[in-house]
């Protein structure tokens, strides 16, 4: 299982979900996750809000519109597909990843029961080789229209996890452009990046080496696919749905890893749909950090700090 001190094979399950379908997307991550453990991998990643998609009606319907019936219809079709670990949706992965001792960092679409059990949040979820759920990160700040359909998180997932001798973190999309989310994670001793995206090259192809090479870490970006016939005409408005979209492809995958050196050790993965491996070599991170490291000898904690609350927010709190 390449399980050595200084080595860690993962996988990048490049893949488009069933767009808006919880139950037939957890079967193709499943199918990912076997793959990728054939292949002796120790851990597999997954794109943004990969279970059960992205809400890309919002920028072809006037997703703005207030009190508008068809956003109303789409969005609870939404949440009804969204995940609710509560309701043990997630249990068939973790399973899964205790049996082929394999951890996951997989994107949902969360409608967790604490916030009420209706709000929907851009989540990342890793799941360690026990079949354990470590930590769920609700994205920071939705990105512009994103902030129609999901709400804020907050900071209790900042966590890092330990594999194989790597010291691995995670954060969605754009919360990746946020020096502070970065450095919340730097901070801990991340050597191991994973950056969730939708899926376009046009997001991972500069920020994946800048990241590795401000971190000296290595950094994973991974994707979705999505192309307009992925939609079906069966979902609320789905006719109307694909004759709006743009023909082809609409999340090109873009799915890549960087070296602590800036270097690609997997370049972009385009319009491809797959599960593609990389062994890491966790000296290659020592090498870098030689002449410089963010938290550690390059730091200057007497006139920098960082202040990170990680309490999971919640509305209303009980004395009993």
């Amino acid at each position: 299982m390449n399980a050595t001190d200084d080595a860690l094979t993962l996988a990048i399950a490049q893949i488009s979900p069933v767009w808006l379908n919880r139950a037939a997307t957890l079967a193709k991550v499943a199918a990912a996750i076997e793959e990728a453990a054939a292949a002796g991998c120790r851990l597999v990643v997954f794109g943004e809000t990969c279970v059960p998609g992205y809400p890309n009606w919002l920028s072809v319907t006037g997703g703005a519109a207030f009190n508008d019936p068809r956003q109303k219809e789409i969005f609870s079709h939404y949440s009804h597909e969204a995940v609710c670990l509560e309701a043990g949706h997630l249990t068939p992965i973790t399973d899964l990843a205790a049996k082929h001792r394999i951890a996951v960092y997989l994107g949902i679409v969360e409608r967790p029961r604490d916030r009420g059990g209706q709000s929907l949040y851009c989540s990342l979820v890793y799941i360690d080789d026990q079949g354990r759920i470590g930590s769920v990160h609700r994205k920071l700040q939705p990105t512009y229209e994103e902030r129609l359909v999901w709400s804020p998180g907050d900071g209790h997932g900042l966590r890092v996890h330990e594999l194989a001798g790597f010291t691995l973190g995670g954060l969605n999309c754009w919360e990746n452009w946020m020096p502070m989310a970065r450095a919340a994670l730097y901070g801990q001793g991340c050597t191991l990046h994973v950056a969730c995206w939708p899926g376009s090259d046009r997001n991972t192809r500069d920020i994946t080496r800048f990241i590795a090479l401000e971190a000296r870490a290595f950094v994973v970006s991974v994707g979705c696919l999505l192309r307009r016939d992925d939609i079906a005409p069966t979902l609320p408005h789905g006719d109307a749905l694909r004759a709006a979209m743009p023909d082809g492809w609409i999340h090109n995958g873009g799915s890549c890893i960087a070296g602590p050196d800036g270097t690609w050790l997997l370049a972009p993965q385009i319009e491809t749909e797959g599960v593609f491996t990389a062994t890491l070599d966790l000296a290659a991170v020592r090498r870098e950090r030689q002449n410089f490291d963010p938290s550690g000898h390059y730091a200057r904690p007497d006139v920098l700090q960082l202040n990170v609350d990680r309490g999971r927010q919640s509305s209303v709190h009980f004395q009993d």
